[in-house]
């Protein structure tokens, strides 16, 4: 099973205060108060859009520094964007390198591979809910790539009293499996409370993109890789042993070099090796189920602004979250549904650049939609398309109607 991995000392004493996901992200709202439902489910996603060799969204992640010498890793931690950088085409990239440009010191000596670590932790934190990455995996003996999470009241409690849950780890000498684990007081590190998942016929994660998730409730924690469900865990597992995960966790995301558990490199183990990240994203329990997402530019999704249920609210651009306020249904009668209310253009308009709200459901012909394998949402009525405003892929951003043209502003993807 997963051996411990702590945060290194700098971060613990920055994980003093109690820490709250401050930065969920979410519908907008300007007045939380005027939307408690909405306010009541911490969401987060990333979609690691942005340009090639940028830095990820600093509102939703930081990058630890330095070595980890409680796990006998390899790597040092570096900031900036040598080792942590978006490739331009929606993902993250992790790169652990054999090298040492700085003369970075680590607890053998002279560090000899670089790398990234990256978490929320004072930025998102979630308690329960669906936590799921997207994930292209490398390969190579002594790779150990993670996706996990830990108790934001680390600063407090310190570590394993905090609880750790491992959504995902990967040891190079195993390239068909992965583990999902728990720690906490009396079953952390080698100890921890978990089980391997392994793919068929010997396939190997790091040839392709998978989804590792967890289903996280109240005294259940549920496994399962790109949908199979391999494990779940209870209070029951732990034989009398403390349950820490009713709580507050924020996310981590790292690619360590070594250590106890995957052993070191060797002569077969080729760099520079990548962690590649499609999306992260966490939706609370809190958030319905039902309806799909409409997602667009930017990857982004339609979004009843504020999750609001009056006659008039704005339909908008938004990071997709996955709550009510973003769960479209598609009507057999032609309508798009979200909250009960109808996708509805204002005013009945056929003009370019007539907004579009949400409205009760009348069955009028500003509320009637198409869908076309050309993944255009057309308002028949007016022959126009369901539109983002001058390709602008900002939050917030109100959805209207236009002469379709074919541009991503115009590209949906429903489901």
């Amino acid at each position: 099973m997963a051996r411990p991995r702590v945060l290194r000392r700098c971060l613990l004493a920055a994980l003093s205060a109690v820490l709250v996901g401050s930065a969920a992200v979410g519908t907008a709202q300007a007045d939380p108060a005027a939307a408690p439902a909405a306010a009541a489910a911490a969401t987060f996603s990333d979609t690691f859009d942005g340009p090639a060799g940028s830095a990820v969204d600093s509102g939703k992640w930081q990058l630890e520094t330095g070595d980890n010498v409680s796990n006998h890793e390899r790597q040092y931690y570096t900031s900036g964007t040598k080792n942590a950088a978006l490739d331009g085409q929606g993902h993250l990239v992790i790169t652990a390198r054999r090298e040492n440009p700085a003369n970075y010191q680590c607890w053998y000596g002279t560090c000899q591979y670089t790398s990234a670590r990256l978490n929320t932790s004072g930025k998102f934190s979630a308690q329960y809910g669906h936590v799921e990455a997207r994930m292209k995996i490398p390969r190579g003996q002594g790779m150990w790539p993670a996706f996990w999470m830990l108790g934001t009241d680390i600063g407090q409690v310190g570590w394993p009293n905090s609880g750790e849950i491992d959504v995902m780890e990967n040891v190079g000498f195993e390239p068909s499996t992965v583990h999902g684990t728990i720690h906490g007081p009396g079953y952390s590190g080698s100890a921890g409370i978990g089980a391997p998942y392994s793919l068929p016929n010997g396939q190997a994660f790091a040839d392709a993109f998978h989804t590792y998730a967890v289903d996280w409730a109240p005294d259940s924690i549920t496994w399962s890789v790109d949908g199979t469900v391999y494990q779940r865990r209870t209070p029951a597992d732990l034989g009398g042993k403390t349950w820490v995960f009713n709580k507050p966790f924020f996310l981590i995301l790292n690619l360590a070099v070594g250590g106890y558990w995957p052993g070191d490199p060797d002569g077969s183990t080729s760099f520079p090796q990548q962690l590649v990240v499609d999306s992260v994203s966490v939706t609370t329990s809190g958030t319905p189920s039902g309806g799909k997402a409409i997602k667009g530019l930017a990857g982004k999704c339609a979004d009843v602004a504020a999750g609001g249920t009056a006659n008039g609210t704005a339909v908008q651009l938004y990071d997709c979250n996955g709550t009510a306020a973003q769960q479209w249904t598609v009507g057999s009668d032609g309508t798009l549904r979200a909250l009960g209310k109808c996708l509805d253009v204002k005013d009945n308009g056929t003009a370019d650049g007539s907004q579009v709200q949400l409205w009760d459901c009348t069955g009028g012909a500003n509320q009637k939609w198409a869908i076309s394998s050309a993944n255009d949402i057309v308002n028949p009525q007016a022959n126009k398309c369901l539109d983002v405003p001058s390709a602008n892929s900002a939050n917030g951003t109100r959805l209207q109607i236009w002469t379709c043209n074919g541009t991503a502003a115009q590209k949906w993807t429903v489901g």
